[in-house]
């Protein structure tokens, strides 16, 4: 099976290539050769790779900056899967595609359902909610994960930001009235990999019966606030020297930002396990795992500067 990955260099992507990788051929385009900005190019270029299998986590994520680049955003969210959700369509090739929470208005304290009304508050979240739209419009067989609070060991996300900024000041000062379920890229790949592996000679079948959207999120739910101090915790426990003393709760008017952030973003997980049979780790568990990988690495970059200092020296 030839299957296409997009958004390799990212943090789902990075984490779905190995497990995609031992069950069929992947084929990761650079930007050159597959650029969603592009979406008049696509169509050509899914005729040159004939992919079995398009998997989609490839997506204009800088939010704040959507604001001010609505058309960038829209192309690459909106334009660029509209085309491959076409070509995949006209010739029967199952596509996974990854949606966020940010198509809700973030009202209420109810968890969002993937039937629930939507609402996007900011141009990000406006540009994901037309993709999925156009790639339900399409008709072909897909299956759209809707995720929240990505992270991972590597990148940048939350999680890095939070750890530099504990290792820099006594005191951090995080959002505690925005509510959802830190998601670790490691729970997102899991999940597609036990949805799409075991049924790959009858995706089309499976996601004709059960395809569409589905929420995928860690269990449970905490506030950035909650997040930020599992994390300080999580690391101090690990043996790492913060500076930071305090992790202080503050409102979210008191952090202005250009785009409106949902304040609720609970997702339901009864689809997920009704239709698939997957659960997901609680947001605790799988942080405990992100954080032995992030101490771990940065462990092994420790050990590496003083090789890499001689290396300098003697070069120069």
């Amino acid at each position: 099976m030839r299957i296409l990955l997009t958004g390799t260099d990212g943090q789902v992507g990075g984490a779905l290539q190995p497990l995609l990788a031992r069950f069929g051929t992947i084929i990761a385009p650079n930007i050159n050769e597959f650029d969603l900005s592009k979406p008049a190019r696509l169509v050509g270029a899914l005729d040159t790779l004939q992919p079995d299998l398009i998997v989609n986590p490839a997506a204009y994520t800088a939010v704040d900056r959507a604001e001010d680049e609505r058309e960038l955003a829209f192309r690459i969210n909106a334009g660029g899967p509209e085309v491959i959700a076409q070509w995949s369509a006209k010739r029967r090739v199952p596509l996974v595609h990854f949606s966020t929470d940010y198509v809700f208005d973030g009202s209420g304290k109810a968890p969002w359902r993937e039937d629930s009304p939507t609402g996007p508050l900011s141009v990000y979240g406006a540009s994901k909610l037309a993709g999925d739209t156009a790639i339900c419009a399409a008709g072909g067989p897909h299956l759209i994960a809707r995720t929240s609070w990505v992270y991972a060991a590597q990148g940048a996300n939350f999680l890095r930001t939070i750890a530099r900024l504990a290792t820099e000041r006594k005191e951090l000062r995080v959002v505690a009235d925005q509510i959802g379920a830190p998601t670790t890229a490691r729970t997102i790949a899991n999940a597609i990999a036990d949805i799409v592996l075991p049924n790959l000679s009858n995706l089309n079948e499976l996601f004709a019966r059960k395809g569409g959207v589905v929420n995928l999120v860690c269990a449970g739910e905490t506030s950035w606030h909650g997040f930020a101090s599992a994390i300080v915790a999580g690391l101090r426990s690990r043996g790492l020297r913060l500076e930071a003393e305090n992790v202080i709760p503050i409102a979210t008017a008191d952090f202005p930002t250009r785009a409106i952030r949902p304040g609720n973003s609970r997702l339901d997980l009864s689809r997920l396990k009704r239709q698939f049979g997957v659960t997901t780790p609680n947001w605790q568990e799988a942080l405990s795992l992100e954080l032995d990988d992030f101490v771990a690495l940065q462990e092994k970059a420790a050990r590496a500067e003083p090789s890499r200092q001689f290396q300098q020296r003697a070069h120069f």
